[in-house]
């Protein structure tokens, strides 16, 4: 099994999970289910998330691809994400 795990800064959980969850069909089409949702406990405002991957090489286009940087940007993300594709 693959996993990606993503952790990232936000402006606001709020806007940010309004985006995140309209963002689903994405994910889904590039075989990624969300496994975990985390907020770090001493900044609410740091993300964690662990998504099961189906494809590798697929989730790796989907991490890079310019779509997920534009809703990066419209959701508030406020620095660059650390990706990890683990197994």
């Amino acid at each position: 099994m693959t996993y990606v795990l993503i952790r990232h800064k936000i402006e606001n959980y709020n806007k940010w999970k309004i985006i995140y969850d309209s963002h689903f069909p994405a994910r889904e089409k590039a075989g990624l289910t969300e496994k975990n949702l985390f907020r770090n406990t001493e900044d609410i405002n740091e993300i964690v998330l662990l998504f099961e991957a189906k494809d590798l090489k697929k989730a790796q286009d989907f991490i890079s691809s310019e779509d997920l940087h534009k809703v990066f940007d419209d959701a508030g993300v406020m620095d660059l994400p650390d990706v990890y594709f683990l197994k």
